[in-house]
C-alpha cells in the first residue's frame, strides 16, 4: 500500500509539472489572431538595453511606444536614441510618461514636454498609470483626475493630440469607471481585454523580437494600417 501511495504521488507530481510546462509554453507562444489584429507593436525603455531597430522593423513590428520620462525629473537614458533610431527604421513612434502619484501633474507635464521633441510625427502621448513601481500612496479618483488634468492640459496643447491612458489590471479596476475620458491602452496578458473601449492591447510581457536581447512587451493596435496612419499623422 505504501509503495502504491508513493507511486501515485509521484505520478501526480509528473502530471502537474507537465500541465505547468504546457501552460508556460502556450503562454510564451500566445499571439492574437493576425486576421483581426494585423498591426503589431512594442513598448520599450532602457531595460531593453541597446536595440537594433532595423532588425526590429523587419520582424513584423509596425510601431514602438518608448519610455521618455517618469515623475517630475526622471528621463529614460535610452529615450533619445530609441526614438531617433526607431523613426529611422520606419516605425511609427510615440512616447510615454510614467505618472507618479507623488508629484504634481504640472511638474510631470513640464518634464515630458522638455524631453519629447516636437516637429515630427508622433503617436499620441501615453500616460502610464499603474501601481507597480509607483509610490505607496493611492489617490482617490477625484485626486487623480485633478493631477491628470494638470498634466494633460499642457501636454495635449504642446503635442496637439489627446493622450492615451495605459492601465494595468489593478489600475483599471480602481479607476477606469471614474478616470477622465481618454482612449485606453490595456494590459491583459494572453487574454483579450474585456469590453471594446481600448486602442492598444498589451498582450505579452515576455515576448521576443529580433533585434532585442531578452523579453519585451508585445502589443496590437485595434484597427488597420490606416488607423495607425491617422494616429501617427502630424498635427496641423
Amino acid at each position: 500500500m505504501g509503495k502504491r501511495i508513493v507511486f501515485w504521488g509521484l505520478a501526480g507530481v509528473v502530471v502537474a509539472c507537465a500541465v505547468v510546462a504546457g501552460a508556460y509554453l502556450w503562454f510564451r507562444g500566445f499571439s492574437p489572431d493576425r486576421a483581426e489584429f494585423p498591426i503589431r507593436g512594442i513598448d520599450v525603455s532602457h531595460h531593453q538595453g541597446k536595440i537594433d531597430w532595423q532588425r526590429v522593423a523587419a520582424d513584423d513590428v509596425a510601431f514602438a511606444i518608448i519610455k521618455a520620462t517618469e515623475g517630475g525629473t526622471h528621463v529614460d537614458t535610452q529615450f533619445a536614441t530609441n526614438l531617433r533610431e526607431a523613426r529611422a527604421a520606419g516605425l511609427a513612434v510615440g512616447a510615454y510618461h510614467f505618472f507618479t502619484f507623488c508629484r504634481p501633474g504640472a511638474d510631470q507635464a513640464r518634464n515630458f514636454i522638455a524631453v519629447v521633441p516636437r516637429g515630427e510625427p508622433l503617436l499620441p502621448p501615453v500616460v502610464d498609470i499603474e501601481f507597480g513601481g509607483n509610490c505607496p500612496q493611492r489617490p482617490s479618483p477625484e485626486q487623480l483626475n485633478a493631477e491628470l488634468a494638470a498634466f494633460l492640459g499642457p501636454v495635449e496643447t504642446a503635442f496637439g493630440k489627446q493622450a492615451i491612458f495605459y492601465l494595468t489590471d489593478e489600475a483599471a479596476d480602481a479607476y477606469s469607471g471614474t478616470i477622465l475620458n481618454r482612449q485606453h491602452w490595456l494590459r491583459s496578458l494572453a487574454i483579450r481585454p474585456r469590453g471594446n473601449d481600448w486602442i492598444y492591447w498589451q498582450y505579452h510581457n515576455m515576448g521576443r523580437v529580433d533585434g532585442i536581447e531578452g523579453d519585451v512587451d508585445l502589443n496590437v493596435l485595434k484597427g488597420s494600417r490606416e488607423t495607425l496612419a491617422v494616429l501617427f499623422a502630424p498635427t496641423p
